[in-house]
């Protein structure tokens, strides 16, 4: 597929994700933090954020006092990639190697186990938290370049939670470089609904396609129709045993263009929804992570492009000098 041109006039400028009226974060020299750094708590009715300064991550998302994401604590890397911001790609990159514009790159390998580059290269990076609100926060990651990725990027994430509607994440990108720079974004928070294990959850997967994908997460074939498959969960229905991994698309999206993917368990929904630009959802039933962690939770990952985007540029943004791309997500709760 072709990659998509951004327009430095078009909309996304990031400027306009700062918040109005709202004060300046002041740092404190000499304070102990622990490893993820300074953390940003905002709150609204009945659901409660943090937000964390490493990798501009959530850490915690609550509502009406229990977890809808599975969390961890403030001293702890985040497990399995649990709520990370992922830029400026997300998933993985065929043995962190590519080439753009005429010119070849090696990345570092995140994956070494795997032979790949993962989930970017801002969610281990200290960001800087500059405005904050009881009820939003905005956090910006300056633009310089990286070993395999020499463009300067500057990114800015907005999160805002109100009453009604629960958690918005609005990521918003701008080539501050002088060159064109490849770029995609996603979110890994891991969804729960209340029950003990996935097994009992029921799964509502507005998607049409499913990319087969080898043992290193590589993509090995084009989108296959998810109809008559066990990844088919455009019907509600209880995951059971099944084991998911798998990046989808064919995204069918309501009438306000937004995509919707619902976890119940319990009397309680938790949805994720995903605007446009995002055009995948990678699932995962967390059956790698370590006991703890194995099957408690899913992670529904909204991402711009898929897997190995910046080989094969699939859904890929290229953004020009000047250019911007803006993307919103966010999480709701419903129920008991």
């Amino acid at each position: 597929m072709t990659p998509q041109a951004m327009d430095p006039s078009g909309p996304g400028n990031v400027a306009s994700a700062q918040p109005s009226g709202i004060p300046h974060v002041t740092a404190h020299e000499g304070q102990i933090l622990p490893v993820t750094g300074r953390q940003f708590e905002i709150s609204a009715g009945d659901y409660r954020a943090v937000i964390t300064q490493l990798g501009a991550g959530l850490r915690e998302l609550t509502w009406r006092g229990e977890p809808i994401i599975f969390g961890y604590q403030p001293d702890e890397l985040p497990p399995g990639a649990a709520g990370q911001l992922l830029a400026p790609w997300p998933n993985r990159i065929d043995h962190g190697r590519y080439t753009f514009d005429g010119r070849e790159y090696q990345l570092d390998l995140s994956e070494a186990a795997k032979d790949n580059a993962i989930h970017g290269l801002t969610r281990w990076a200290a960001w800087v938290a500059v405005v904050q609100h009881p009820d939003r926060v905005l956090l910006k990651h300056v633009p310089h370049g990286y070993a395999g990725y020499p463009f300067s990027l500057s990114i800015d994430v907005v999160y805002r939670l109100t009453a009604d509607e629960g958690l918005q994440v609005t990521i918003s990108a701008a080539n501050r470089g002088t060159r064109p720079a490849p770029y995609g974004t996603g979110q890994h928070p891991y969804l729960t609904a209340g029950a003990p294990v996935v097994d009992d959850y029921e799964l509502s997967l507005p998607t049409t396609k499913w990319l087969p994908a080898d043992d290193r997460g590589i993509p090995s074939g084009t989108p296959q129709d998810v109809d008559g498959t066990p990844v088919d969960f455009r019907t509600p229905r209880a995951i059971g045993s099944t084991k998911l991994d798998h990046a989808f698309t064919g995204l069918l999206r309501e009438s306000d263009g937004l995509v919707r993917a619902r976890l119940r368990a319990r009397g309680r929904q938790v949805e994720l929804w995903a605007g446009e630009g995002y055009k995948w959802l990678q699932v995962f039933t967390a059956d790698t992570l370590p006991e703890d962690r194995h099957r408690k939770a899913v992670a529904i990952e909204p991402m711009t492009c898929p897997p190995n985007s910046f080989v094969t540029g699939d859904d890929l943004i290229v953004l020009q000098p000047g250019g911007t791309a803006t993307h919103t997500w966010g999480i709701k709760a419903q129920g008991n």
